[in-house]
């Protein structure tokens, strides 16, 4: 196990240089111009293939790191070069943790590659979880998994939304129903393929910030999946799903996790690295700001007024940072998060980038406002992280819950 530590060795600072140089040459040149577009930004996300960041094994070498510091480290340097390109770099991640986090051996090496095809060719992934009507109730999902014993197939029927990626993946996780007395431990997870009948985007969703990431509805029209796309197998989920409903006869028992949760847990410290990102790169503004800009002759950081509030700002913005470490070793070293630690580095640093951002904006005052200075582009995107993989108040759910001993549903 490694040791936890607040100080990046050789190697990591090596790899920080480099996806920041990335970030600072490539993403920045390309955000404005791609937030207007409103599309997928295909050529930085080439770019990104090129040069190795955009590849299984950048990620697979960052996600292994033992400190576990690989993956905040990225996602930190990437968000700070511009949030709506960066996800369109990462989003095809949160797919492949549902498949880490709940496939076989054999699956991950088979779909995971497929997710993100080559620098001559790339593809992209979508998780799908979410719908119109269950969102953060994720109990209340209709999307349903119905398996053909004969032709050892599953049929899935429903609506999805909010996917990134969603319709323009080369590859799609799906969350579906199967046995819905169960609520969400009657979840499990499935692979679409590539071209799979009955797939279809739905609308496409024109958003506040975060706007060169493609979100959209999926609409599942019985596809029809080998039974092989069942993530886990299915002798594992006869097993799990026997054992919820001996728990459910029993009126308690152990608590288990549905798929959908097993992949937001994995994956909530990296959202939280990727708001400190945002973040940092509106304080970094507006302290430039604040040294250059001059009011009543002198620099408007020597008033007290500026000056406290970017001292707040950094504060933040490190506690922030040493939160998602913190979660983020535990999770790669295999700490149980006893006080719900991956919520708590989440909730954190998405309030953070929102009020940080604001912030910013506060100090460039008319400037701040406009589009010719990035932080009004930073402020629209901050607003997404308090939003998706869970929202602030069912952190602040999961954390009184896990903190209680009471279930979380």
């Amino acid at each position: 196990m490694a040791e936890f530590t607040m100080e990046l060795n050789d190697e990591q600072r090596e790899v920080r240089d480099w996806i920041h140089g990335f970030a600072a040459d490539v993403i920045r040149p390309a955000a404005a111009e791609w937030d207007e577009r409103e599309e997928t930004p295909w050529p930085v996300i080439q770019e990104a293939a090129k040069v190795g960041i955009y590849s299984l094994d950048f990620y697979a070498q960052q996600y292994f790191d033992p400190t576990g510091l690989g993956i905040p480290m990225a996602m930190e340097e990437l968000f700070w070069g511009d949030a709506g390109i960066a996800l369109s770099i990462v989003g095809t991640g949160l797919a492949a943790v549902g498949v880490l986090a709940n496939g076989t051996e054999e699956q991950i090496g088979t779909w995971i590659p497929q997710m993100y095809g080559d620098a001559n060719d790339v593809k992209v992934a979508a998780f799908c979880s979410s719908e119109p009507d269950a969102g953060s109730d994720v109990a209340s999902m209709r999307t349903r998994a119905v398996y053909d014993e004969a032709k050892d197939e599953w049929v899935l029927n429903g609506t999805k939304t909010w996917a990134t990626n969603g319709g323009i993946a080369n590859v799609h996780v799906v969350v579906a129903v199967i046995d819905s007395e169960l609520g969400s431990k009657g979840h499990a997870s499935f692979i679409i393929p590539p071209n799979t009948p009955g797939l279809s985007q739905g609308q496409k969703f024109k958003k506040h910030g975060i706007r060169a990431s493609h979100t959209a509805e999926v609409v599942l029209e019985d596809v029809r999946v080998p039974g092989s796309c069942l993530l886990g197998g299915k002798e594992k989920l006869d097993e799990r799903l026997a054992r919820a409903r001996e728990r459910a006869r029993a009126g308690g028992g152990e608590r288990l996790k549905n798929a959908a949760m097993a992949t937001f847990e994995a994956s909530r410290p990296a959202v939280g690295a990727m708001a400190v990102g945002t973040a940092r790169a509106a304080y970094e503004v507006a302290l430039d700001y604040a040294k250059t800009r001059s009011q009543f002759g002198r620099p408007i950081i020597d008033n007290q007024g500026v000056a406290f509030q970017l001292a707040d700002m950094r504060t933040s913005i490190d506690a922030a940072r040493l939160l998602v470490w913190r979660a983020s070793w535990m999770a790669v070293n295999g700490k149980q998060f006893t006080s719900a630690e991956g919520s708590m580095s989440k909730l954190f640093a998405s309030e953070t980038a929102k009020k940080v951002t604001g912030q910013a904006i506060q100090i460039l005052g008319g400037n701040g406002y406009t589009r010719e200075y990035p932080v009004e582009r930073m402020h629209r995107d901050a607003a997404i992280y308090t939003i998706f993989e869970g929202t602030s108040e069912i952190q602040r759910l999961v954390i009184a819950r896990t903190l209680s001993g009471m279930p979380i549903r």
